[in-house]
This record gives C-alpha cells, sequence and structure tokens, in this order.
C-alpha cells in the first residue's frame, strides 16, 4: 500500500525582504520540517531551479506562484508579490501563515 502523500501544507514563518540595494522582493520562508516532507515527497516533480507550482491562500486571497529551494537555509521560500501583500497588510518582519497546495 502506497503512503499518501500529502498535497496541502499550513505553514507559519518570518516575512523578509531579500538582501542587495535594490532589495524589492518579500519572501516566507517555509519551516525546515515542511520543507523536509515537500522535497522528499516531490522530488521527482521539480521543475526549473528546483520550483514546485502552488497555489497558495492567505486570508481571503488565493493565488498560484512557485516555491523555490533555499541553498542557504535549506527551507523553500515563497515569494509575495506587492499586489498580495497590499491586499492582505503584509509587511516585512511581519509573522504570517499561509495555507500552501502543492499543485503537481
Amino acid at each position: 500500500m502506497r503512503t499518501k502523500i500529502p498535497k496541502s501544507y499550513k505553514v507559519k514563518g518570518r516575512i523578509w525582504l531579500y538582501p542587495g540595494q535594490s532589495a524589492n522582493w518579500h519572501f516566507l520562508s517555509i519551516p525546515k520540517k515542511e520543507s523536509g516532507e515537500i522535497k522528499e515527497a516531490y522530488k521527482s516533480m521539480r521543475k526549473g531551479w528546483g520550483s514546485l507550482p502552488v497555489s497558495v491562500t492567505k486570508g481571503k486571497t488565493t493565488w498560484t506562484t512557485s516555491i523555490f529551494p533555499d541553498s542557504k537555509s535549506g527551507t523553500y521560500i515563497l515569494p509575495l508579490k506587492a499586489e498580495i501583500r497590499r491586499k492582505e497588510n503584509l509587511f516585512d518582519n511581519d509573522i504570517c501563515t499561509v495555507k500552501l497546495l502543492i499543485m503537481v
């Protein structure tokens, strides 16, 4: 009997700004536990740069994007577009909880 692979994760983390002079990219790091589970369960389904397509829900907003592996932290990272941050009133250094649905 095959083990069921979870497709949905509720994750919590701190929003951070990509370092650099023209830093405009905000990310949420997926915790190590969930990142490890996702990496193992979906390793054969990864796309370019090791990304995985996801549907994300925060509050009343749902959008599609991809999560990307971050070799520095050993976790996946979720980019947060300005439009999403405005809709959900999210800022750098906020603690944020989102629901991820892996779309493979």
